[in-house]
């Protein structure tokens, strides 16, 4: 009876000890799963009606780790990139000893010998990574000074659980962001869950270095994973893959595999992404010559870039929006939201206006939202001098906002001279798209992807005449019911 009361306790402990596992290896494959609520949202987005928007390009210099830190900087220049992404441990140059490499430790000569290298160039190193800061606070802050130093925006690493409030503090004060970086498995970033476990907590400058390539080496969806990450993306490196996982794949040129570059990059535009696309290009077999590929895959990316010959109207700098090189005519105001770039208007009858430089034949492009159904304003195209009066209103063409309006005084008309074809105008409260093109006296406008006007320009109502070129202009009408606008393009017609 002992003997069988031992063999129970001991099948008992053995049992519970599974079962304890199970449950365990349970949690850890349940925090490994993206959220079916996400991945509902993916599917339902539709990304073939992103218009993309440009991002600047960046080299990780991972790409040439066959070649010196020097050359590699060489060979970015020669592929017309202009920013790079430093790792530590690369050689620095070949008329150096082999000892000396690339690192947050180089001696303040070989640090100076890489600024006159990039200023030789016209680069500029943006970031550095992936990199082991250590796990005191001595250690990271040297790995900031550095930073400081060359100018970075961005350190790449992969934190312990204990660093998160020593790096919280060193973002705040150096104004430096800190990437974490998704290496595959075994590594311990390789799904974003696990990042996401200590982000919530800390600086919004602390977020994800979201690494494509590896999350599909781990039979992630890569779009699924970036949008499970909002919010939280400031480095991206960027890599096509032939297949999922491991077995006979190799980064390829982008939009020739399997990781769905367009949706990528929509739903980057989507969430307004505010970095860099980092060009990290892995495939061994063409380890010293990957121009053709990386050509290849550029020129992919331009082609679905809708803003590719683009201006942006609004400036942006370390990701937040400002309002450089606009001015403001009259009573009221337009305030920016800096994070997200939306202008809202307050108070008028005034006139928001783009100085910088006038256009003569251009397609303007811009989001704008009413508050209300009797929200009144307008996008004005070639004011000819610089606003002093009202007399602006005599001598350029208002392409109207005013859904309560009709005829030559609803949304998409040319105020008191066109009436729009048809009413193409969203519910109030959604976001509507114009596309205005004004080439010569033609003048032509799309709004939410529907021709409202084709006209042959001639002064009309209240225009007396109208100039060959001229500002751009945005007007606030009344203080009781603001109009919103975002995401303002135009583009140069030669």
């Amino acid at each position: 009876m002992l003997l069988n009361r031992k063999i129970f306790s001991a099948l008992f402990l053995v049992a519970a000890v599974i079962i304890s596992g199970s449950i365990l290896y349970s949690q850890n494959q349940a925090a490994k799963v993206i959220p079916e609520e996400v991945k509902k949202a993916v599917r339902e987005t539709d990304y073939q009606g992103v218009r993309i928007k440009k991002f600047p390009m960046a080299m990780q210099c991972w790409t040439y780790r066959r070649y010196t830190f020097f050359e590699a900087l060489e060979k970015t220049k020669a592929l017309g990139i202009d920013y790079v992404q430093a790792y530590p441990g690369q050689r620095l140059s070949k008329d150096l000893p082999a000892s000396v490499v690339f690192h947050h430790q180089m001696s303040d000569e070989h640090l100076k010998l890489v600024k006159d290298k990039l200023n030789q160039l016209g680069l500029r190193v943006v970031a550095y990574g992936v990199v082991d800061m250590g796990r005191t606070e001595e250690s990271m802050r040297q790995v900031f000074n550095f930073a400081r130093q060359l100018g970075l925006e961005t350190i790449v690493t992969e934190p312990a659980d204990e660093d998160f409030p020593i790096l919280d503090k060193l973002v705040k004060e150096y104004n430096i962001k800190i990437a974490v970086h998704n290496h595959p498995e075994p590594s311990k970033y390789a799904h974003p869950a696990t990042a996401m476990k200590f982000l919530p907590a800390v600086d919004s400058r602390i977020g994800v270095c979201a690494d494509t390539g590896h999350w599909m080496r781990g039979n992630l969806n890569p779009v699924e994973c970036l949008r499970y990450l909002q919010g939280r993306i400031v480095d991206v490196h960027l890599k096509d893959r032939s297949d999922f996982g491991t077995k006979n794949a190799d980064d390829v040129a982008f939009g020739s595999g399997k990781a769905n570059i367009r949706n990528i990059l929509a739903e980057l535009t989507l969430q307004d992404y505010a970095g860099y696309l980092t060009i990290e290009y892995e495939n061994e077999k063409e380890v010293l010559t990957p121009e053709p590929t990386i050509k290849k895959g550029l020129e992919f990316i331009k082609n679905i870039t809708y803003y590719q010959d683009y201006q942006p109207l609004l400036s942006r700098y370390r990701g937040y929006y400002e309002k450089h090189g606009w001015n403001h005519y009259g009573p009221g105001y337009f305030e920016l939201d800096p994070k997200t770039g939306v202008l809202k208007s307050q108070g008028g009858m005034g006139l928001l206006w783009y100085s910088r430089k006038k256009f003569r034949d251009f397609i303007l492009e811009l989001d704008f939202k009413c508050s209300q159904k009797n929200t009144n304003s307008g996008v004005f195209l070639r004011v000819p001098d610089v606003p002093t009066s009202d007399d602006y209103i005599y001598h350029s063409f208002e392409i109207q906002i005013y859904d309560a309006g009709e005829g030559i005084h609803k949304t998409g008309a040319v105020y008191d001279a066109q009436a729009p074809a048809k009413d193409a105008a969203r519910p109030t409260g959604e976001w509507n798209h114009f596309k205005i093109s004004f080439i010569g006296d033609h003048l032509t406008v799309e709004l939410n992807g529907e021709k409202i006007i084709d006209w042959k320009a001639e002064p009309r109502g209240k225009v007396k005449d109208f100039a060959r070129e001229g500002y751009i202009g945005l007007q606030n009408h009344d203080s009781i019911s603001p109009v919103y606008f975002k995401d303002i393009y135009i583009k140069e017609i030669k």
